[in-house]
């Protein structure tokens, strides 16, 4: 389980980050009674789910299944040997 890399990525980060601030923000603001404020921090929440899928969508998040399975088969097979 300590290989998986899960949420150890760029993209998880980036998106956790810009989340924790959106809750803050919101937070803030809505306990001092101020109703644009808070959707300022919604507003930064949606902004995390969109950087975070962004990053993911170029490389920057954890390989999908299919690629781990090619990169393991390459590693696997010894040099010099046909399949």
């Amino acid at each position: 389980m300590a290989d998986s890399s899960h949420g150890h990525t760029p993209a998880a980060w980036t998106g956790v980050i810009i989340a924790f601030i959106g809750f803050c923000v919101a937070g803030a603001f809505m306990v001092m009674g101020s109703v644009a404020g808070f959707w300022a921090g919604m507003a930064l929440l949606a902004l995390a789910a969109i950087v975070g899928g962004i990053m993911s969508a170029v490389g920057l998040g954890k390989p999908k299944r299919a690629e781990l399975q090619m990169k393991s088969t390459a590693t696997a097979q010894p040099a010099g040997s046909e399949a």
